[in-house]
């Protein structure tokens, strides 16, 4: 395939940045896209040019590093999938591809499709964990009774890999989706009962702070979310910060 990239370059964060076109050609179908900007940046780099910046480590949809906006949609056209995992089949032979960064005030641009998302870290460390007894008297976790349900329910929400498609498809750039699920993940399990009540107030406390807009209730995260985190989280999570309010 022969496409058109029109790609966000911006040198740095206080750079003002701009659409670049460039034209890529021997694309195969079967290619990712992250292996279609190697092509592209592997042309540049011939020419002396400097390469397109973006995120990437896995490349195995788990890490959530590989963020961009593609056509206007997070990680692109196709459902439940990263930009990693998202293929060059989704396209035609002459398509013109728009490919620019998340954009919201929680994650400043670095460079070029590269945005800083160390919000999300600070938020989970305001209260992402569980307390642990290490006088060694800790009582085996799979002693303990937990119901199906609830099992199942905090795995679908720890299966959020932080990749922050919902702030980016979110008209408020909300972080919501995120924290609820964070939330979730241990308000859900008897270990994360002890600071249940401290850790949905201070999350959503950090998540103000970073500048994260409020739900919209459109429901565009879940729909872009490649984990297909369920907006039930963000029910639950509003009902913990209630009963933690009161």
């Amino acid at each position: 395939m022969k496409l058109t990239l029109k790609i966000w370059r911006q040198k740095n964060s206080n750079d003002k940045g701009g659409i670049q076109t460039y034209p890529v050609d021997n694309v195969s179908e079967h290619m990712s896209f992250l292996e279609m900007l190697d092509v592209l940046n592997e042309g540049l780099v011939l020419k002396g040019e400097v390469p397109v910046a973006f995120d990437h480590d896995c490349r195995e949809g788990i890490c959530g590093m590989c963020s961009m906006y593609i056509n206007g949609e997070a990680h692109g056209p196709d459902r439940g999938v990263t930009t990693c995992q998202l293929h060059m089949r989704k396209f035609k032979d002459g398509d013109t591809i728009y490919i620019e960064p998340f954009r919201a005030k929680g994650f400043p641009i670095i460079k070029d499709l590269v945005v800083d998302r160390t919000a999300f870290d600070r938020i989970q460390h305001a209260g992402g964990f569980i307390s642990v007894n290490t006088s060694g008297n800790t009582q085996d976790a799979n002693a303990i009774p937990v119901l199906k349900e609830d099992a199942d329910n905090a795995f679908d929400a720890a299966t959020c890999i932080g990749c922050g498609a919902c702030v980016a498809s979110c008209k408020n750039a909300s972080a919501m989706l995120f924290v609820s699920a964070k939330v979730s993940q241990f308000s859900l399990l008897p270990q994360g009962k002890v600071e249940a009540k401290r850790r949905v107030l201070n999350m959503v406390e950090q998540m103000d702070k970073e500048g994260f807009g409020n739900c919209t209730n459109t429901g565009a995260c879940e729909v872009e979310c490649p984990k297909g985190i369920s907006l039930e989280n963000i029910a639950r999570m509003n009902r913990e910060y209630l009963k933690a309010s009161i």
